[in-house]
């Protein structure tokens, strides 16, 4: 897409602080963070919304195996208490459309990580 900024950061004419790329996604620290980790993973692929990636499955799935590696690298992965019950983690986020809360429309995926930053806390 000619004005989709994530396309343009993809191709490396808009810098970001990518933090991990292969063939296939990228991805990068949000520059507005709602948390203490906010993290975006693109395909590098043109998609507009989830829906419209419906029929590339083992992509959607490298993007979800992806978020727990990355929220291991930095510091909120799943993490567990004395008693073996969770004890911290991260979220995961795909907004769709607008209704869905979507304001870029290049598929991406939220990793969102920290004291409950869904809270407001930081």
């Amino acid at each position: 897409m000619e004005n989709c900024i994530f396309c343009k950061i993809a191709e490396k004419k808009i810098p970001s602080t990518t933090v991990y790329e292969d063939e296939d996604l990228l991805a990068f620290k949000d520059i507005n963070p709602a948390a203490p980790v906010h993290l975006l993973v693109i395909p590098k692929k043109h998609f507009s919304t989830l829906q419209d990636a419906a029929g590339e499955p083992a992509l959607l799935g490298k993007m979800l195996a992806l978020a727990p590696r990355l929220a291991e690298e930095f510091g909120c992965a799943v993490s567990y208490d004395a008693d073996g019950a969770p004890a911290a983690g991260f979220k995961t986020v795909i907004n769709s459309g607008p209704d869905g809360g979507q304001e870029v429309y290049h598929l991406h995926l939220h990793v969102v990580g920290g004291a409950h930053p869904w809270r407001g806390e930081r």
